[in-house]
């Protein structure tokens, strides 16, 4: 694999996360995890900027 192509699956990965993250924020009934699903979403989607300037 090219690192090319690396760079683009690792950010399939993330966008993955941020989809399953956004899933769990919107079955849980619990305030607490709700916000704390959402915060870990914040921070992949900076995670995921980064990796777009790389691509």
């Amino acid at each position: 694999m090219t690192v090319s192509s690396n760079v683009k699956q690792c950010l399939a990965t993330v966008k993955n996360i941020e989809a399953g993250l956004s899933t769990l924020a919107s079955n849980t009934g619990d305030e607490k995890a709700q916000r704390l699903f959402h915060e870990e979403m914040l921070v992949m989607e900076e995670i995921k900027q980064d990796i777009m300037k790389r691509i």
